[in-house]
């Protein structure tokens, strides 16, 4: 998966324009690219390098950097736009897995300290208020200037970090309470 990530992300930016690989690197750390398709930016030159040998990009141009060593700049090429819709409908396609690191924990956590528990998910959910900050905020400054698909990413993760607040909170309630134990209901979470 992160292999086909970070392809999607290399064929999409050169969709934009032509680039070389460090202009592609810069970018993609720029937009969170990498944290985003789970990949280690440090994979790239390689995909850059399956990508043209599969005839999906194409070299243009050497420039010569004045601080530095030559740099190939690439294009797409047609299959690679072809590749590219097919990477990108994929990525519509699939389910996203539903594996939070906190669910193997929580089936055991009724046998844990529920003070230390209490203690974590305080911490947490200060990081997760910053978290929910934080999106608000970045979607916010780029209202009116990136194209609504880019805006549907910042929402998306906005309302991801609210529903994982409210979570982290309601958890926290039983934890101070010692009740992740009990077999019961839980108050105010509905069908």
């Amino acid at each position: 998966m992160q292999s086909l990530s970070i392809r999607l992300s290399i064929l999409g930016l050169l969709m934009e324009r032509n680039m070389h690989p460090y202009e592609i690197r810069t970018r993609m750390k720029e937009r969170f690219l990498d944290l985003q398709g789970r990949f280690k930016i440090g994979s790239l030159y390689y995909a850059v390098d399956q990508l043209k040998k599969q005839n999906y990009i194409e070299a243009v141009m050497t420039v010569q950097d004045e601080l530095g060593p030559e740099k190939t700049v690439y294009r797409i090429t047609d299959s690679g736009k072809a590749y590219f819709q097919n990477l990108l409908l994929d990525r519509f396609r699939e389910a996203a897995p539903d594996n939070h690191p906190l669910y193997i924990a929580l089936v055991f956590a009724g046998k844990g300290d529920q003070e230390q528990i209490a203690m974590i998910l305080r911490e947490r959910i200060g990081e997760a208020e910053r978290h929910v900050e934080l999106c608000h905020r970045t979607y916010a400054e780029h209202e009116g200037i990136v194209p609504r698909s880019v805006l549907h990413l910042m929402a998306g993760y906005y309302e991801h970090a609210r529903t994982e607040l409210a979570w982290l909170r309601r958890l926290l309630i039983d934890a101070e309470a010692g009740k992740l134990h009990e077999i019961s209901t839980l108050p105010g979470f509905e069908n």
